[in-house]
């Protein structure tokens, strides 16, 4: 880890609000692919109607999370100089722009959209995620984004 820490220019009192904002949309496209699961087994429409709303929340949500990173990446130079963290910004587009169409699908026809290509683009979605994911965690504990080691107790150290 580094000595020192990047701080974020999109923050309140000093807390990044992009990892605020972003567990939410993980959550609901995360929750996506298990109402996605529920409805292939059941054909039971609320699965159906919950995978809709979980879209939605998660991809207009993701949007806004993503908006407020994008911000802090062109905005503060020492994001910029970070191959890892444009890695992370080309990986959120690829992500948001699989939620969006799985979204659009969606829309007016939540049932039919589900079964094969709903299920895919969520699964496809998890695992954006999850490298997505990966690199926003190594910005934060290897190049120490919005890190503030004043406050961060010292580690214990072994006997």
């Amino acid at each position: 880890m580094m000595n020192e820490s990047i701080a974020s220019k999109m923050s309140i009192g000093g807390h990044p609000i992009h990892p605020m904002l972003i567990h939410f949309p993980v959550a609901a496209l995360i929750g996506l692919i298990g109402t996605d699961l529920a409805y292939a087994l059941t054909a039971d429409y609320f699965w159906a109607r919950a995978g809709l709303w979980l879209a939605g929340v998660g991809t207009l949500g993701g949007w806004l999370s993503g908006s407020v990173g994008l911000l802090d990446l062109l905005i503060v130079p020492q994001i910029r100089r970070l191959i890892t963290a444009w890695c992370h910004a080309v990986l959120a587009v690829m992500l948001l722009s699989l939620a969006s169409l799985n979204w659009l699908l969606r829309i007016g026809a939540a049932e039919q959209a589900i079964l094969p290509w709903g299920l895919y683009l969520s699964l496809l979605s998890g695992l954006a995620i999850a490298a997505t994911s990966f690199l926003g965690g190594q910005l934060v504990y290897d190049h120490a984004i919005g890190v503030d080691f004043e406050e961060a107790p010292e580690p214990p150290q072994p006997e």
